[in-house]
């Protein structure tokens, strides 16, 4: 009998929350970032299957199924649920996928910084990074997920925002922006307040924990609390399989890059922004008329801080 490691994973299992897979064979883009962000989180016959593909694209476009089974030493159900996994509908739109970013890559080759590099290098390198982290992030974020997300928020009473670390800034940034549209939104970035105030939550309340790795423990332990005290929670984390998830009633996904150098730290920031940058636009553009009135307001009563 096969180990549970080597068995078919079922879809939703292996699906993020808040994610559902392509319902068509249209190709996706940034299929090999997908399956590297959700690598280290993989079963060890999904990361055969991972290793293989990373290592020859070329070949899985002319391959079968069944012929990618027999090199991998999977079962055909594993593959089709890995691709699952990743978001896609099954092996022909991985094969589709691959297919278009072997012919047509991604504008900016992912560099590491290098201790010899002069600041113009440094520059080009620290800035080509940032736009991929927003391309690549816009490859996995579901629309239908941020729609979710903006009728959760408008139905909300209060709305909760959680960040511990490098998060915090972007949790304090996004409550400034949803006050400028008036929502009555708090940041709450202190872990032991986080606590209290989630297991205080009700069904009138939505929180957005943002947390690049999804594991961070007190970003964790507030999302389950709040969710367990009857809040609906949205999580802003890195495309990949992570324990927030499991709390989490909708995903938006970023995808950026660690390097030596170059941390979650910066990259994430930087996508984690443009998520909120686009969940800002659309709560503004589904109450327009309030929103435009209420930041007139608010442009005014911050004009009186300007000389």
């Amino acid at each position: 009998m096969p180990s549970k490691e080597d068995s078919p994973v079922t879809t939703a299992a292996r699906t993020p929350r808040g994610r559902a897979a392509s319902t068509d064979n249209r190709p996706v883009e940034n299929a090999l970032g997908r399956i590297r962000a959700a690598q280290p989180g993989m079963a060890k016959s999904a990361q055969r299957i991972a290793q293989f593909i990373l290592e020859r694209p070329a070949d899985i476009v002319g391959m079968s199924v069944t012929e990618l089974s027999e090199a991998t030493e999977v079962s055909e159900g594993s593959i089709i649920n890995f691709c699952r996994s990743i978001g896609l509908s099954g092996f022909q739109q991985m094969k589709l996928s691959l297919a278009q970013e072997i012919v047509q890559p991604v504008q900016f080759i992912h560099e590491d910084l290098d201790r010899a590099d002069d600041m113009g290098t440094v520059c080009r390198k620290v800035f080509h990074s940032g736009v991929q982290a927003l391309r690549d992030t816009l490859s996995v974020l579901e629309p239908d997920a941020l729609t979710q997300a903006v009728e959760t928020v408008r139905a909300a009473r209060r709305i909760e925002i959680y960040g511990i670390g490098s998060s915090a800034p972007i949790a304090e940034d996004t409550q400034y922006r949803m006050l400028r549209i008036g929502l009555d939104v708090r940041a709450v970035t202190d872990s032991h307040v986080q606590a209290i105030s989630a297991s205080r939550c009700d069904s009138g309340v939505a929180t957005i924990t943002i947390s690049h790795s999804g594991a961070t423990h007190e970003t964790v332990a507030a999302t389950r609390l709040a969710r367990e005290a009857g809040a609906r929670t949205i999580v802003i984390t890195n495309f990949a399989r992570s324990p927030i998830q499991a709390f989490a009633d909708i995903v938006l996904f970023t995808m950026a890059r660690e390097t030596r150098f170059r941390t979650e730290a910066m990259t994430s920031r930087i996508a984690q922004l443009c998520v909120v940058d686009a969940l800002i636009a659309g709560l503004a553009l589904a109450d327009y008329d309030r929103a435009t009135d209420t930041l007139k307001k608010t442009f005014d009563v911050l004009s009186m801080k300007r000389f």
